[in-house]
């Protein structure tokens, strides 16, 4: 770009991987790539991986000549949470346990939280008091305090049995410690449901890497303010939101997992995804999740296989990507990874830039401990090179050129044949047989996703990012019959999630038979919450769900930063979106596809589709596609029941047919999943379970638009 000094407003998102970190600075008008930075990620630095997300900014900047003073927004992923949790780099922590009557008693057992194992050999160390607060007063929390750290503890907890009701004595206590010099965390902070053992332990996991995370954050904050960047410092979370370094020093919990989340954030974000299974094929792992009407999977994570209440994407990490070397057995090829040639330090031979003809295969131990049954090759100067699936991809002519993982394929081809040549197989033969090892265990997970989720096969989509993306899922698509997509600039699509990653927020209660009221509550404190974090209140959108057998109220709210409330300029012609659609159902041109419902901002198609299923016996399904202006599919419908209206008319269209379509089985009465379109807004109600609760919400959702607003509602049959 020479010494052009860039005047747009810029986004920079930092993805720290296992191997490397990666920056993407965005122009914030266009959401153009305006550069990306890639180097090793600095685990061993004194400062850990806070040192190569200061180096990588610092570095953004310089290469693209961008003012400190245009960085509108900085984010980045961090492993740090992980890492510390992995490795056991864990202080010891005390908790006060606090409660009164028989409450107190039942509550002083579910506080005594035992030392809790991560991993193998590897523990946080726990220490426990109670407190009566029937008789509860400073100098009894301060002598708890003193005990607790005379017994070891770094860091304290504080947990009352209903704190998420009153957290008055938790904040006592915290306040206490803080002015005792001590840290301190409360049950209350890290969640709102009841269950006090598991928010215990959770909040005790929380505090263990208090030290540490709060070290690292004020690290990176001092450094990057020493830039000359006004921006404030964002941290990705394992849901998929982000959080501002305040959050991250009460609840840095809340960032574990966020390396495989931030490459989902830029699945919805940059390729605005509505339905599809997303791969993020690394070198070494691969990332997989689900993604539903526009919204990622969501689970409780689990750290060393202890329950927690902290919410994380559903990400399921394999051990196989576009670095995976293959293993030998005599002349058969009886696995490939989990070591990549990243781990073991070769390069691939796709890659290669040395002579490959005439080289020997060789078996060899990537790291002391591994099996010594990994295959590579040696050239003629002695050098080890790699076969790996990239290698594969690229020999078979898979990949193609504008892939990442496009590589030389003569070069891989030779290597592939050095090791067929050994296995007395052809090239091809060895080739296919390495990625169909590596493709069975990636069908293994999508299997297992579209169960989980209850997904129609003919309607999932397989979209690849990651740098090896190109190398594995292309050839399981076909494998399974799935149609996929290799994302736009898939190699740093993680660091592009984390630049224009949403803000999300949750709010969950222990709540029986929820009314409306506790409805309106809930949704009003997550909206406020998401506000807090940085969203911009005319962009958030909010979906409550009921869980009837956990007793359970879930609040998620979903909101673009101030900076960001703008939509892609890009408007298609209908005939474009139209073509989206039809390519989503599954239909080789428009044929009988109509539009059966228009908003301002939306258009919705339907057709009628033969489907093969079951001993192959044909089915016809109405399939429906909410399509928006940029061609983006917002929602997907199956045998659902549309109907055009106006704002005006909607509740009393609501009442109506909540009533027609509910449908009486074995678990009692149950009613399709309602969802209110207009504008470019979608309301969706399906996580609720009956009119009561759906219809005041509805209106006052759509209180103070105009009553003349086209909208559209769609009834969609649930999997009973």
């Amino acid at each position: 770009m020479g010494d052009f000094i860039l005047t747009a407003k810029i986004r920079i998102g930092i993805d720290v991987g296992g191997t490397f970190t990666k920056s993407v600075a965005i122009d914030d008008d266009t959401y153009e790539i305006v550069g990306k930075v890639t180097q090793l990620t600095t685990h061993n630095a004194a400062e850990g991986v806070a040192k190569g997300v200061v180096e990588v900014f610092q570095k953004t900047l310089s290469d693209f000549k961008i003012s400190p003073d245009d960085v509108v927004f900085i984010a980045h992923s961090t492993t740090q949470a992980t890492n510390a949790l992995l490795e056991g780099d864990v202080v010891p922590v005390g908790i006060i346990g606090m409660g009164r009557g028989l409450d107190g008693l039942r509550a002083r057992g579910e506080i005594a939280v035992k030392d809790i194992e991560l991993a193998p050999g590897r523990m946080i160390s726990v220490h426990s008091t109670f407190i009566d607060t029937s008789n509860i007063n400073e100098e009894k929390i301060k002598e708890a305090i003193r005990d607790l750290c005379e017994r070891g503890a770094k860091v304290l907890v504080a947990s009352e049995t209903y704190s998420v009701d009153d957290p008055r004595n938790e904040l006592l206590v915290m306040s206490l410690a803080n002015q005792m010099g001590i840290l301190a965390t409360g049950g209350h902070e890290i969640t709102k449901l009841y269950g006090l053992k598991v928010r215990t332990r959770t909040a005790a996991i929380n505090a263990s890497i208090l030290p540490k995370m709060m070290e690292t954050a004020q690290m990176t904050e001092q450094s990057i303010r020493k830039v000359g960047t006004k921006a404030n410092l964002m941290i990705m979370r394992g849901d998929g939101g982000v959080m501002d370094v305040e959050a991250m020093r009460k609840r840095p919990i809340l960032s574990m997992l966020s390396g495989p989340s931030a490459s989902v954030a830029g699945a919805l974000m940059y390729l605005r995804i509505s339905d599809g299974i997303f791969f993020e094929v690394g070198g070494t792992s691969t990332n997989v999740g689900v993604i539903q009407f526009g919204r990622p999977a969501i689970k409780y994570a689990e750290v060393g296989g202890h329950k927690t209440y902290v919410s994380s994407l559903d990400v399921r990490t394999i051990g196989i990507a576009g670095g995976s070397m293959p293993r030998i057995s005599g002349n058969q090829i009886v696995d490939v990874g989990p070591r990549s040639a990243h781990i073991a330090g070769l390069p691939y031979s796709s890659f290669f830039e040395g002579e490959i003809q005439g080289s020997e295969v060789v078996l060899f131990q990537p790291k002391p401990g591994d099996p010594n049954d990994y295959a590579c090759i040696r050239t003629a100067d002695g050098r080890n090179v790699a076969i790996t699936n990239t290698c594969a991809a690229n020999a078979l002519g898979i990949t193609k050129e504008g892939d990442y993982s496009y590589g030389n394929q003569e070069a891989a081809k030779k290597a592939v044949g050095a090791l067929a040549r050994k296995l007395g197989m052809t090239t091809e033969e060895t080739a296919r047989r390495i990625l169909e090892i590596s493709s069975a265990k990636v069908i293994h997970v999508i299997n297992r996703l579209i169960e989980d989720y209850k997904l129609e096969r003919t309607q999932v989509v397989l979209i690849g990012g990651g740098g090896g993306a190109a190398a594995l899922i292309p050839f399981t698509a076909k494998v399974t019959g799935l149609s996929y997509e290799i994302s736009k600039n898939a190699e740093v699509i993680s660091s592009i999630g984390v630049a224009l990653a949403m803000v999300r927020d949750v709010v969950e209660r222990t709540v029986p038979n929820p009314t409306s009221e506790d409805l309106f509550n809930i949704r009003k404190e997550v909206e406020q919450a998401a506000i807090k974090a940085g969203a911009a209140p005319e962009t958030i959108e909010i979906f409550v769900e009921i869980d009837a057998r956990t007793q359970r109220l879930r609040a998620i709210a979903l909101g673009s930063t101030e900076l960001r409330t703008k939509q892609l300029k890009t408007e298609l012609p209908v005939e474009e979106r139209k073509r989206i659609a039809a390519k989503s159902m599954g239909l080789g041109s428009d044929g009988e596809m109509r539009v059966v419902g228009t908003t301002d901002a939306m258009e919705v198609f339907e057709a009628e589709v033969k489907r093969k299923g079951f001993l192959g016996i044909s089915s016809t399904k109405k399939l429906a596609r909410v399509v928006d202006r940029n061609g983006v599919i917002r929602l997907n419908a199956m045998n659902a029941t549309i109907i055009q209206s106006s704002v005006g008319e909607t509740v009393d269209l609501l009442k109506k047919y909540l009533d027609k379509l509910a449908t009486m089985t074995d678990g009692g009465l149950m009613i399709p999943s309602p969802f209110i379109l207009y504008g470019a807004r979608i309301l969706d109600y399906s996580g609720l379970m009956d009119a009561k609760q759906i219809l005041p919400l509805a209106e006052a959702d759509l209180r103070g638009v105009d009553p003349k607003t086209p909208a559209v509602l769609i009834f969609n049959p649930k999997a009973f």
